[in-house]
């Protein structure tokens, strides 16, 4: 079909509908300006529909099989817990439908235009969009590249969607695995591994760093470490996979670890070995845009050095997570509506892993806080010694927090336990409104709660410490 002939005017474009695309056109909308969003597959992005969402959704199932599994052990009875992988899928399934669905709403309820399709930038202040019934040319003054990320494919490790799976594979399983190897132990291979061996797979994670978690401070990698082998798994740290050998029922992996060389058999497979950018087929290398090993090059507002064009979220590189993509999706269209935005700092992004135990973290690690010349004071607080955690009957986990030594500034707090992923936005907060140790030793934190573990690891830092 011919290209349609008159162009459509808006004061923004956004490329992309994830959370960094459609939180960006809402508050571009919201700032009275005329706003489109294109998407080629999926309203929510990779996040909502194969990613954060759904994988948050299997994790609680298995949760909640791993405390049934320890009814006894609060006075209950649950008979057998079993578990239908399938209806665990269907749920999850349910779940980034229901929210696919709320974003639609929430774009229609700010009148943001939504185009779906295929977009390139033919030149500045252009957008071709390429769908089922045809092109059609936009005009407008920014453009938001919102385009996100896929999974990276180490030559040898393809997936397949066979035996051998990415992280799209692994939340519609075509199998159930009973022999998983894992291939990186960052935060997606980790959730995985961490679920299906609830289930009750053989899980094996290799990971070629030295440690697995390697962006996680020391001290909680460490923990996890050992929380995760105590439940069953199996962690090679230091060795990579040579090679797959792959046929119809399992795929023999070639594994080099500590200077030797193990030939050993899996059903199941899952490549977590991180993204590329989706820089691809936009017409950017046409504009002059700067692409740094497939991510957009930025400027701390997300300006790329073509005027009006900004990129935002996963194509402009580090942290890869979702709440960033939506921070800076607000900048980027608070400073195109004329205001006068903060940057998204970096160290003030948290990070968190929905594993058992959970993981989450903020700031700079111990070492890189010593690394950058910090006189530091670290605080260090086990959840045994907090009632709420053993009346939970999760009492393994630890708080720990590192301080400037000199200014009393909160440099980077690290946890790992039950519900962490909730507890450290109280550390976010302090960090952003540049609360000191004086300030947090002076919160009052509720009792009896998880979050007193929080307060206990301040005082630790300054010798203070209650109930340790």
């Amino acid at each position: 079909m011919a290209s349609k002939s008159a162009s459509r005017k808006h004061d923004v474009i956004v490329i992309g509908a994830g959370p960094g695309g459609y939180v960006a056109a809402i508050r571009a909308a919201q700032s009275g300006l005329s706003v489109a969003v294109v998407e080629r597959a999926h309203l929510g992005g990779v996040c909502l529909n194969w990613g954060c969402i759904p994988t948050k959704a299997l994790l609680r199932s298995a949760e909640v099989l791993h405390l049934m599994r320890q009814a006894e052990s609060f006075g209950l009875s649950a008979g057998a817990p079993g578990h239908d992988l399938a209806a665990v899928v269907k749920r999850s399934r349910q779940v980034a439908g229901q929210l696919s669905a709320g974003v639609k709403h929430l774009l229609k309820k700010n009148r943001v235009t939504v185009i779906m399709g295929e977009a390139t930038i033919p030149a500045p202040g252009r957008v071709r969009v390429t769908g089922k019934d045809g092109a059609q040319d936009l005009e407008t003054r920014n453009i938001i590249l919102a385009t996100g990320a896929r999974a990276r494919d180490l030559p040898g490790l393809e997936a397949d969607g066979k035996r051998v799976w990415n992280y799209r594979h692994a939340l519609q399983p075509p199998h159930e695995p009973k022999r998983l190897l894992v291939i990186g132990s960052g935060a997606i291979g980790i959730e995985f591994a961490s679920f299906y061996n609830t289930l009750g797979a053989e899980v094996t994670v290799v990971e070629v760093m030295e440690r697995i978690l390697p962006v996680e401070d020391a001290e909680i990698s460490a923990l996890a470490g050992r929380a995760f082998e105590r439940q069953g798994m199996e962690i090679l740290a230091k060795a990579t996979v040579k090679k797959l050998v792959r046929g119809a029922a399992k795929v023999t992996a070639h594994i080099e670890a500590g200077g030797k060389s193990t030939v050993r058999d899996f059903d199941t497979v899952i490549s977590a070995v991180g993204i590329v950018g989706n820089t691809e087929g936009l017409g950017l290398e046409g504009l002059g845009v700067k692409i740094d090993r497939t991510h957009v090059v930025v400027d701390e507002y997300c300006r790329t050095g073509v005027p009006g064009l900004f990129a935002i979220g996963d194509i402009a590189g580090p942290p890869w997570l979702a709440h960033k993509a939506s921070h800076e999706g607000v900048m980027v269209a608070e400073l195109i509506a004329g205001g006068q935005p903060h940057p998204v700092a970096p160290e003030s992004i948290p990070g968190c892993t929905y594993c058992m135990p959970q993981i989450a973290s903020l700031g700079l690690t111990e070492a890189a806080a010593r690394e950058r010349g910090h006189k530091v004071k670290v605080g260090r607080f086990p959840l045994i010694g907090n009632g709420k955690a053993i009346a939970l009957g999760e009492s393994e986990g630890l708080i720990k927090t590192v301080f400037d030594a000199v200014t009393g500034e909160l440099l980077g707090a690290h946890m790992i336990g039950p519900e962490v992923t909730e507890l450290i936005q109280g550390y976010v907060i302090g960090r952003t409104l540049e609360a000191t140790e004086d300030d947090f030793i002076h919160t009052v934190f509720p009792h009896p709660t998880l979050s007193e573990a929080m307060h206990e690891s301040v005082l630790a830092a300054f010798g203070r410490a209650i109930h340790i």
